[in-house]
């Protein structure tokens, strides 16, 4: 049986995904040599032509899709707009893309997050409820962790009088390996202050959603 191999470099657990408790990452050289190692692995050669610029692309390639460990939702949902004529209904955003890592086989899994939410002090630009969803999906993710971390950054942020969250997503863990069911969707849902306590309010959510959404499709 092979031996592990060592690291000079200590790798620090982050459960929550948070920034406060960050791994100390490895230099880029040491990471380099992870993707070659993991190249070989596989049972490719990480020095035949095609695969020499791959472990630097594959690098490149990790600091586009996980640039969510160096982003701040909270900066995202500081700003506010009070001079909305009085709006104090449901805002709701869905149908947003998203495409993210499952933390625990690192392939992707994606699909639709739906986003609503009843203001309290004002009420934030819609193109931030789409930069909040990648903060945390550009980060490794279970579909479930990232379901409470969008809705509990916008109660803390933004102190709705509630928010609805529901996400619908294929998992590429189950369509290529495993149980191999292409076309499976796992759907979420989480509600925060009236939309927990009070029903009418939650049907109103997903009365909005069924029309025309893909959650009716």
């Amino acid at each position: 049986m092979d031996k592990p191999l060592k690291s000079s470099t200590k790798i620090l657990a982050t459960p929550a995904n948070t920034n406060a408790n960050k791994a100390i990452r490895p230099s880029r050289e040491q990471a380099l040599e992870a993707v070659k190692i993991l190249i070989a692995w596989a049972g490719d050669s990480p020095e035949r032509e095609g695969m020499l610029d791959t472990p630097d692309r594959v690098l490149d390639a990790y600091g586009e899709l996980f640039e969510g460990y160096n982003q701040d939702p909270a900066k995202i949902l500081n700003k506010t707009f009070n001079e909305v004529g009085g709006y104090d209904d449901i805002v709701l955003v869905r149908d947003i893309p998203f495409h993210t890592h499952c933390e625990h086989h690192m392939v992707p899994f994606f699909g639709l997050v739906h986003i609503a939410y009843l203001p309290n002090n004002g009420v934030v630009g819609l193109s931030k409820l789409v930069r909040l969803t990648n903060v945390f999906a550009k980060r490794f993710q279970t579909q479930e962790n990232l379901t409470a971390q969008i809705i509990n950054a916008l109660d803390a942020e933004l102190n709705p009088k509630g928010a609805a969250i529901l996400i619908e997503a294929e998992h590429m863990c189950m369509s290529m390996r495993g149980v191999r069911t292409p076309g499976a969707k796992t759907i979420t849902q989480r509600f925060s202050g009236v939309f927990a306590t009070d029903l009418a309010e939650r049907e109103r959510f997903f009365a909005l959603l069924a029309q025309n959404s893909s959650t009716n499709r």
